[in-house]
């Protein structure tokens, strides 16, 4: 199993985004995406006054976070919900409003690397690729009961993948004569189906059907539409928003959000913007950041990354 100590992309800049806004007593961030805890960790460290609550759906995540956790006794909470689940969570704390929420989007590295789980395709295991294995389709559900139309348009995208029409024939061809249950006959697949030109640029051929699958086992982009107005709504003055994405429908997501909450309501003709009309909250970032190639080259996932962070400067959160 994955080792707690692997550390997240970006992790320094993360915290220095998130730390003017938790130097002060009684300061809650909000973890969306715990993992393995190595956000929560930083913060914990770092910011001696904040407290943390950490959400994830994954089960196995809050069990390894919780104990690598346990020396900040209850300056953390470990919560089991999803993360378009906030106001539900902060209700049941009897939070009104937090002072920062984190989202590290995307799959874990204790996700890809407990090979039961089925998120890699390296080797050879059940596709199940849930995130919360207590409920829900999986993969294997996907690929044996969708219509080759509807398979066709989840590869091509959230796996931007140029052959989904193809790949989604031969599902259903090959699924006709035995159900999919595991990631190597998959895998063939595609290795039979796309082209062999394709295969030999843009990394293993079967990374980008993997990432439509998973994607939509957990309904990814759906959740994160909820989750990302509810996060802004939920930060009080002095409060931030921070978020790594790393596909670019999620990205795009994030970037649209972001927009529409730092847009004044006042007619763009207007020469000035009259008292009142400003908007209530601010970029920090300067469009997406992104790691540097030192890091890169030490942590390949950060290569996609793309980081937005947002601050809310008047007004209160509702």
């Amino acid at each position: 199993m994955t080792s707690p100590s692997h550390v997240p992309v970006l992790l320094d800049r993360v915290v220095t985004l998130l730390t003017p806004a938790l130097e002060h007593d009684g300061a809650v961030l909000v973890d969306a995406t715990l993992g393995l805890g190595g956000h929560s960790e930083a913060v914990l460290t770092r910011c001696a006054l904040a407290r943390v609550i950490g959400i994830d759906r994954d089960e196995a995540a809050l069990t390894l976070a919780g104990e690598r956790l346990a020396p900040f006794g209850d300056r953390f909470t470990a919560v089991h919900a999803r993360y378009d689940e906030i106001p539900e969570v902060l209700e049941a704390h009897g939070l009104g409003a937090v002072d920062a929420v984190l989202f590290d989007l995307g799959v874990s590295s204790l996700q890809l690397d407990v090979t039961e789980r089925g998120f890699a395709y390296r080797e050879d295991a059940p596709l199940d690729m849930r995130m919360d294995s207590s409920t829900g389709p999986t993969a294997a559900d996907v690929l044996n009961t969708y219509a080759e139309a509807d398979l066709a348009r989840i590869l091509r995208e959230y796996g931007e993948e140029k052959f989904a029409r193809r790949i989604a024939a031969a599902v259903v061809r090959e699924r006709a004569t035995l159900p999919f249950t595991t990631s190597a006959r998959l895998v063939e697949l595609l290795y039979e189906t796309i082209p062999a030109p394709a295969r030999r640029t843009g990394g293993h051929p079967a990374k980008r059907t993997f990432q439509a699958l998973r994607m939509e086992v957990n309904d990814e982009l759906a959740v994160l539409r909820r989750a990302l107005p509810a996060a802004v709504d939920a930060i009080r003055v002095g409060g931030r928003v921070v978020v790594e994405s790393y596909h670019s429908l999620e990205d795009r997501l994030v970037k649209q959000t972001f927009a529409a909450a730092t847009r004044s309501d006042v007619p763009p003709d207007l020469p000035f913007v009259p008292e009142g009309h400003e908007p209530a909250l601010r970029l920090v970032t300067r469009g997406a950041e992104r790691a540097g190639p030192e890091e890169i080259e030490h942590n390949p996932r950060a290569a996609s990354v793309r980081l937005r962070a947002i601050e809310r400067i008047r007004g209160v959160a509702s």
